[in-house]
C-alpha cells in the first residue's frame, strides 16, 4: 500500500511495517499529529514491530494491538521517551489489551518520577492479568438493577429501564471491582438480567410503540365516531383525562399507599392531605420554561386534578447566584397561562430552617460529615471521569462533634466558598448508583438570596432539598422525569434516614422534539449572537415564544394528551406537533379572507360609487362564530397568485377571458383586460379589468365558475382594506432533526426561518374578531384570577386555623411570592384567525392598535390610525408543505 505523499521516506519504510491503511497514514501525516508520528516510528525501530501475515501462526502483532500500539504513542501524558517505549513495550507484549488498560497506564508513568519502572507496581495500578469472574460482574449487575425492579412491571416500564442501559452500563463501569472487567463481558451480563427482569428490548420497545400506535387508532376512531354535529361544534383534542385513566398514571398507588418505616407516618400525611392527592411542580428559577415543561406541568397538575387532589407551585431557588425575580413571574404567568392555577406558591427556601435543623440531625445519626476535601478531590473520590476506584474522604470518619462544629461555622460565614462542604454519608464504595456516593448536601456560597438576603452563607443542594420538601408539603406522588430514576435511591434512603414521611418517587418520559435546542445554555447563545430576537422569539421554542407565536394552550395540552404518557423517553417530530395545532385550531379559529400580494382588480361595468354590504359566517361549520359585514366594492384585491396573464387548461383561477367566484358575492367576474406598472402587457401585473356578471349591470347570467377566490374590498367609509404592517412567517430554525447533537449547533441553523412580508390586507372583519377575542379573554382572566385569589386565601385561612389549634405545624411563610394579575393570561396573541387559503394567524405583541385597548366594543367598528401597528405571526400552515422553507430537507 502507498504511504500518504507527505509522509518522509522513513516515516513511510517504519509505517508500512504495520500496515496501516491509507485514511490513517493521512491522519498521522497531519502536523499536529507529529509527535505521535516520531514515538511510533521509533517504537517500530527499537522494538520491532511489524504487522502479523496472513498466516495465523505467523510472529507480529493483530490489528487490535496495532491500534492500541497507535493510542499508546499518541498518549496526552508528558512521557519521556523511554517511558512512552515502555508503554508501547507493554501493549506489544499483550500486557495492555485494552484502551482502559493504557490510559491507566499512561497516567501511571506521568505520576512517577524516575524512568525505571517498577514493573509489579505497573502491573497492579494496570490491572495486568487481573481477571474479573462471571459471577461477581452477575452480582454487581443484580445490585444495580435491584432499585428498578420497584416500579410497575408493566411495558412501560421495561422500555424506560432499557432506555437507561447506558447509564446503567457508565454505572457498573464505576465499580471498583469491575475495572478490568471486559467491557463486553458487562455489557452481556447486563442485557441478560435486564432481558431476565424486563424481558428482551425490541419486545419492549415494540410494546411501546404499538401501545402508542394503538392509543393514537383510538383517539382517531373516537372522534370519527362522534356525530357529525357534535364534532363541528367540539374542538379537535384529545380526551384530556385519557393519559390519567389509561396507562403508566392509572396505575399508582392510592393516597397513604406509597410504603413507611413507621405506621405512624403515614397516618400524620393522611391526617394532613385528608387522603387527597397533593403533587408539586418544582422548577428551578434560573431560566424560562421551554415545551418540555409542558407535559411536566400537564402531569403535576393534571393528575392532581383528575384525583380531586391540589398541586403546588413550588421554587427551588437554593441557588442564588443563577436565580433572577424575573423567572419567578415569568413561571408562574406561563403555568397559569398554561391553565392551570397552583393550589399555593411557595419556594424551597420557605424551609430553611426546617432543612438547617434536619441537617445537624443527619450528622448526629452519623448519616453526614463535613468534608473538607477540594471539588476535585471529590470528583476523584468517586471515581473520577475515567471511572477508577472509588475511595473514601479522609474526613468521612470523622467524630461527629467535629462535623456539627464546622457545619456550625459554616452557617456564620468562616469558610469561604469551595473550601468546604456537608456531604451525606451514603454507601460510596458499596452502590453501583452514583446517586449513592456521598452527595453534598450544603455548600457554601458568597450571594445574597432573592428572599432571605444574606441570612445564610450556605445553601442546601437539590438532592438533600426536594425529597424533604416534598415531605414537608405532604406530597402523596413526587411525579419526574426518567433521568432522575437512579434519584430515586438516595430520595428514599434521606427520607429514611431522618424518619420522616416518605412520599413515593414515580419517573415518566420526557417531552422532547427534533428539530429545536432547549438547552438553557444554547439558547442564551442564540440569544445574545442575535440569531433570534430575544427569548420569546416564535422560531423557539420556549413557552413564551410558543404563546407568542400564538399556539392556544389548549393545543399544547391537546398535543400531550396525544401522545400519552409512558415511562419511556421519546423524541416527537416537529411536524407532528404541528399537526396537532391545526387540528386544535380547525374548529377554534374564525376564517377571514386575506390577500398576501394583493393586486387590484376593478369591476368596469359597475358605478365608481358600487358598494354591496355582504354578510359572512366567521366560520362555514361553526355557526356559533357568529357573522361579519364586509363590503364588496368596485374597486377590490385579490392575491396575485389567483390570477395568471396567460391562461391554460388546468390552470382555473382568474385569467384573460376566464371567469372565476368571488367568495361571498353573488355573481362571478371574467377577466377582460390587465396591465403592468408601465400600462403595458409585458411586465409584473398591477391591475385586472373585469366585468361583474350581474345582469343588472349588464353582466351574463349564465356566466359559471369553477372555483372561487378571496378578496378584500376597497371602501374607505368602512375602512376596508385593512393593511397589515408585517407578516412573519416562520420555518424551522435548525436545518437538521438534533441541532443539540452537532458539533457547532450554530453551523446548522436555517438563514432562512424568518420571511417578513409588508402589505398584505385582510378584511374588515378582523376589528370585529379582534375586539371581541380580547373581551371574551379578559373576562375569563378576572374571573379565574379572582376564583384562585379566593381559593388562596381559603387555603391560607385553612392553615393558619390548623397550625392555631396544633393539628399541623407551620410550613412556609409564602413571603414574597409573585402576584397573580389577571393581565398575566391576556395578551395580543388570543386574537387568532384563519387567513383563508393560507394559514393561521395570531396578533404578535408588537401591535399596537386604538381598537384593542380594553373597554372597545365588539362591535365597534374602528380605524387603524397613523401611530397604530398591525403585525401578524404565522402560527401552522394549513397542511405541511416541507418545499415552502426554503431550508435544506432536514437530515437524520
Amino acid at each position: 500500500m502507498a504511504p500518504a505523499p507527505t509522509l518522509d521516506a522513513a516515516s513511510a519504510a517504519a509505517l508500512e511495517k504495520l500496515a496501516l491503511p491509507a485514511p490513517k497514514l493521512v491522519e498521522l501525516s497531519r502536523p499536529n499529529n507529529a509527535a505521535q508520528l516520531r514515538a511510533l516510528c521509533d517504537a517500530v525501530e527499537h522494538l520491532q514491530l511489524h504487522a502479523r501475515s496472513g498466516d495465523a501462526d505467523a510472529e507480529g502483532l493483530e490489528a487490535k494491538t496495532i491500534n492500541l500500539v497507535i493510542v499508546a504513542a499518541a498518549a496526552k501524558a508528558q512521557l519521556s521517551e523511554a517511558k512512552r517505549r515502555y508503554l508501547i513495550a507493554r501493549v506489544a507484549d499483550g500486557s495492555l489489551d485494552g484502551a482502559d488498560r493504557v490510559d491507566a497506564a499512561s497516567k501511571y508513568l506521568a505520576s512517577t518520577p524516575s524512568d525505571n519502572v517498577d514493573k509489579a507496581e505497573f502491573d497492579r495500578e494496570c490491572g495486568v492479568g487481573a481477571t474479573v469472574s462471571e459471577e461477581t460482574i452477575a452480582a454487581h449487575v443484580t445490585r444495580v438493577l435491584e432499585p428498578l425492579r420497584t416500579g410497575p412491571s408493566d411495558g412501560d416500564a421495561a422500555a424506560a429501564v432499557w432506555g437507561q442501559q447506558s447509564a446503567l452500563m457508565a454505572s457498573l463501569r464505576a465499580e471498583p471491582e469491575l475495572r478490568w472487567a471486559p467491557a463486553v463481558a458487562v455489557k452481556t451480563a447486563l442485557e441478560k438480567e435486564l432481558e431476565k427482569s424486563f424481558g428482551s428490548r425490541n419486545e419492549a420497545m415494540r410494546r411501546a410503540r404499538e401501545k402508542q400506535a394503538a392509543e393514537v387508532k383510538a383517539a382517531k376512531a373516537a372522534k370519527a365516531a362522534k356525530p357529525a354535529k357534535e364534532a363541528a361544534a367540539a374542538p379537535a383534542e384529545a380526551d384530556p383525562d385519557a393519559m390519567f385513566r389509561e396507562g403508566f398514571l392509572s396505575r399508582l398507588h392510592a393516597p397513604g399507599g406509597n410504603p413507611q418505616q413507621k405506621d405512624a407516618l403515614r397516618e400524620q400525611h393522611l391526617k394532613a392531605t385528608g387522603g387527597r392527592v397533593f403533587t408539586r411542580f418544582p422548577p428551578e428559577p434560573n431560566g424560562y420554561l421551554h415545551v418540555g415543561h409542558i407535559k411536566a406541568i400537564a402531569v403535576d397538575f393534571g393528575y392532581a386534578r383528575y384525583h380531586g387532589g391540589q398541586c403546588y407551585l413550588r421554587f427551588d431557588d437554593t441557588n442564588p447566584e443563577a436565580e433572577s425575580e424575573e423567572y419567578f413571574e415569568a413561571i408562574l404567568e406561563m403555568v397559569r397561562w398554561l391553565g392551570f392555577e397552583p393550589f399555593k406558591i411557595t419556594y424551597s427556601s420557605d424551609y430553611f430552617d426546617q432543612l438547617y435543623a434536619l441537617a445537624v440531625e443527619l450528622i448526629r445519626r452519623g448519616k453526614a460529615y463535613v468534608d473538607h476535601s477540594t471539588p476535585e478531590e471529590i470528583k476523584q473520590g468517586r471515581g473520577g471521569e475515567e471511572r477508577g476506584p472509588r475511595v473514601a474522604s479522609k474526613w468521612r470518619d470523622r467524630p461527629v462533634e467535629e462535623s456539627l462544629a464546622d457545619f456550625e461555622a459554616m452557617r456564620d460565614g468562616k469558610f469561604p466558598p469551595g473550601k468546604v462542604t456537608l456531604r451525606m454519608k451514603q454507601d460510596l464504595l458499596g452502590s453501583g448508583n452514583p446517586q449513592m456516593w456521598d452527595l453534598i448536601a450544603y455548600r457554601v456560597l458568597d450571594a445574597p438570596h432573592h428572599r432571605t438576603g444574606t441570612r445564610w452563607k450556605i445553601y442546601p443542594t437539590y438532592d438533600f432539598t426536594h425529597c424533604l420538601v416534598d415531605s414537608f408539603e405532604n406530597i402523596s406522588h413526587s411525579l419526574c422525569t426518567t433521568e432522575f430514576i437512579l434519584s430515586r435511591e438516595s430520595y428514599e434512603w434521606l427520607c429514611d434516614a431522618l424518619d420522616v414521611y416518605k412520599p413515593r418517587q414515580y419517573e415518566f418520559g420526557r417531552l422532547a422534539l427534533e428539530g429545536t435546542v432547549t438547552s438553557k445554555r444554547k439558547i442564551l447563545k442564540l440569544v445574545t449572537e442575535r440569531h433570534v430576537n430575544g427569548w420569546d422569539d416564535p422560531r423557539l421554542f420556549t413557552m413564551m415564544a410558543l404563546r407568542r407565536r400564538g399556539i392556544p394552550p389548549g393545543a399544547l395540552l391537546s398535543f400531550v394528551n396525544q401522545l400519552g404518557v409512558t415511562t419511556s423517553p421519546a423524541t416527537t417530530s416537529i411536524q407532528r406537533f404541528e399537526q396537532a395545532v391545526r387540528q386544535y385550531l380547525e374548529m377554534q379559529t374564525p376564517r377571514l379572507m386575506m390577500v398576501v400580494r394583493p393586486l387590484r382588480i376593478v369591476l368596469e361595468n359597475v358605478p365608481e360609487d358600487f358598494v354591496l354590504q355582504l354578510e359572512r359566517p366567521l366560520h362555514p361549520k361553526n355557526p356559533a362564530m357568529g357573522t361579519a359585514r364586509v363590503p364588496f366594492a368596485r374597486v377590490n384585491y385579490i392575491d396575485a397568485s389567483d390570477f395568471r396573464p396567460v391562461d391554460s387548461p388546468d390552470y382555473f383561477r382568474l385569467a384573460p377571458g376566464k371567469t372565476v367566484g368571488l367568495l361571498n358575492a353573488p355573481f362571478p367576474v371574467t377577466c377582460t383586460s390587465w396591465v403592468d406598472a408601465a400600462g403595458a402587457t409585458s411586465g409584473e401585473p398591477v391591475e385586472v379589468r373585469v366585468r361583474y356578471e350581474d345582469p343588472a349591470h349588464g353582466g351574463n347570467a349564465q356566466a359559471r365558475s369553477k372555483t372561487y377566490v378571496q378578496w378584500v374590498g376597497e371602501h374607505a367609509p368602512s375602512g376596508s382594506p385593512v393593511v397589515i404592517d408585517e407578516v412573519r412567517t416562520y420555518e424551522r430554525l435548525f436545518t437538521v432533526d438534533n441541532p443539540a447533537g452537532e458539533a457547532n449547533f450554530l453551523d446548522t441553523i436555517n438563514p432562512n426561518s424568518l420571511q417578513v412580508m409588508q402589505g398584505a390586507m385582510i378584511e374588515t372583519g378582523f376589528w370585529h374578531v379582534a375586539a371581541l377575542a380580547l373581551r371574551e379573554a379578559r373576562k375569563v382572566a378576572e374571573s379565574r384570577t379572582k376564583a384562585a385569589q379566593e381559593e388562596a386565601h381559603r387555603a391560607t385561612a385553612a392553615e393558619e386555623s390548623a397550625i392555631a389549634a396544633g393539628s399541623v405545624g407551620a410550613t412556609h411563610t409564602g413571603d414574597g411570592a409573585p402576584t397573580r394579575k389577571a393581565d398575566q393570561l391576556v395578551g395580543n396573541e388570543v386574537v387568532r384567525f384563519q387567513g383563508m387559503r393560507i394559514a393561521y394567524f395570531a396578533l404578535d405583541k408588537e401591535s399596537s392598535l386604538e381598537c384593542l385597548r380594553e373597554g372597545a366594543a365588539a362591535d365597534a367598528a374602528p380605524r387603524k390610525g397613523t401611530s397604530d401597528r398591525l403585525v401578524l405571526n404565522r402560527i401552522v400552515t394549513l397542511k405541511e408543505d416541507s418545499g415552502k422553507s426554503g431550508a435544506e430537507a432536514p437530515k437524520k
